[in-house]
């Protein structure tokens, strides 16, 4: 797998001075990033293998100032990459030298929070993290946690449908997300949904999410917020093999239990993680986390339950937490994985979703995949709705060992659509799965894609040479 980058269009880079001119006009001297040197802070994101140098840097502080920007990168030809906190492992926030960035990093308050109706307002660079801070203390909640919540933003969520660990339970982005208001390429602002479940006309909101910065850039969002559980506690659950714990997952949920998480480790996974945190890990082959939550009578029917589950499949660790100093801990674990594998290897991180019912077979193909190409796999993911995170390991400076986990990856998100799965959970498919587009549609699904976003952007500014594949474009 091979990822191309277009040729950056020279007219625009010989107009470069005039078009920073013209941006200044419309942000603060300091929304304004133009050095070389400060511009590398954004020619990547959490795909950090491709990187290339953005035209300028623009951090707006309100939506009128987003409007404004992007009612001019129109008019003058200019491409715009939208991006959050840049933590996109799939390349969705990397920049083209030809293009300028569009950063939504400065619009982080908290504008409203009607705690009668469960919802609160705030601007789209806010995080997940903080979103829950604020209203922790009335005793909510929001519920999307991917593992790199303490720094994605809420904008990068809608756009690529961000998930999590507790989504088994509580669900995406889509199903948490109420109402944006949108700026479009034309500079035209528009809300779509609002504050209530069941917004008139059509459902334009359910188009935004997942869209990848290429409908329009996402200011402000209408979330709902969630009252906390009783409580909740996790039980670790140890197997001799990947096939045992998959099996396993199946019969929880084949059983009706609805945990609010159900996480998947691997040996090597628990091994890299267990060496950074210090969780109390079991040696095994394979490891759960099943967390439940309700009252302590609930939990602790629900675990006797899954622990008696666990038994027909051989388990060989039972753990349950006792406290909240050894959830914490268990947690931490499997929420610091992938930064545990930057410490000892670098490593492409996979995202592909399955039916759960070939958990055990696409395993076992994923061994036999990366095996195939001489390196190694951690398999770490969120097992419950079956978004499989296979993390290839590799040496970014041993020559052929880059080419060989991208071949290695591109099998695997192949393996996922032959079991009657998809490219991607949470990711996105930013420029890591775009020519693989063709796998999981045939040309006529993609060229209505095509038409619907050709709709919003005709000149293809937003997000360029993203999603589709390069020589993709709707048919007359």
């Amino acid at each position: 797998m091979s990822i191309a980058f277009p040729d950056p269009d020279p007219a625009i880079l010989a107009r470069r001075e005039a078009i920073l001119a013209g941006l200044s006009r419309l942000v603060a001297p300091e929304a304004l990033v133009t050095s070389e040197d400060e511009r590398r802070a954004f020619e990547t994101d959490g795909l950090t293998a491709y990187r290339r140098l953005p035209l300028a840097v623009v951090l707006p502080s309100s939506t009128a100032e987003v409007a404004a920007v992007l009612a001019f990168c129109n008019r003058e030809g200019v491409k715009v990459v939208p991006r959050g906190a840049g933590t996109s492992l799939a390349g969705g926030a990397i920049p083209q030298e030809d293009a300028i960035v569009l950063g939504v990093s400065k619009m982080t308050r908290v504008l409203s929070v009607d705690f009668e109706n469960r919802t609160a307002r705030v601007e789209a660079g806010i995080t997940n993290l903080a979103i829950s801070a604020a209203v922790s203390h009335e005793g909510f909640f929001y519920a999307p946690d991917p593992s790199s919540q303490l720094a994605c933003t809420i904008a990068g969520n809608i756009a690529m449908n961000s998930g999590g660990a507790h989504c088994l339970k509580y669900g995406v982005t889509t199903n948490n997300l109420l109402g944006v208001t949108l700026a479009l390429l034309d500079g035209t602002v528009v809300e779509l949904g609002g504050d209530h479940l069941d917004s008139a006309g059509l459902d334009l909101l359910g188009l935004v999410v997942g869209s990848e910065g290429q409908i329009g850039i996402v200011t402000e969002a209408t979330v709902r917020i969630l009252r906390a559980a009783e409580g909740a506690r996790p039980v670790l659950l140890g197997f001799p093999s990947a096939e045992r714990a998959g099996e396993c997952v199946a019969a929880i949920i084949a059983d009706g239990l609805v945990p609010v998480a159900l996480e998947y480790m691997d040996r090597l996974a628990i091994r890299i993680t267990e060496d950074f945190s210090k969780a109390g890990y079991p040696d095994v082959e394979a490891m759960l986390i099943v967390e439940v939550e309700g009252s302590d009578q609930e939990i602790d029917e629900q675990l006797r339950r899954i622990v008696g589950l666990a038994r027909r499949f051989g388990v060989e660790a039972v753990r349950v937490s006792n406290s909240e100093a050894e959830s914490t801990a268990i947690w931490k674990g499997r929420k610091s994985a992938f930064g545990a594998t930057g410490r000892v290897s670098d490593y492409i991180c996979m995202d592909g979703t399955i039916p759960t019912g070939q958990l055990p077979h696409v395993l076992r193909r994923i061994d036999e995949i990366v095996a195939a190409e001489g390196l190694k796999v951690a398999n770490v993911f969120h097992a419950g709705d079956g978004n499989l995170h296979p993390l290839v390991m590799f040496d970014i400076n041993a020559p052929g060992e880059m080419e060989k986990a991208e071949r290695a990856g591109e099998e695997i998100l192949k393996l996922c659509v032959e079991v009657g799965g998809c490219l991607t959970g949470e990711h996105g498919v930013g420029i890591e799965k775009r020519d693989l587009m063709r796998r999981q549609y045939g040309e006529a699904d993609l060229d209505q894609q095509m038409r619907v976003r050709n709709v919003f952007d005709p000149n293809w500014l937003l997000n360029p040479a993203k999603v589709f594949p390069l020589d993709g474009r709707p048919a007359a």
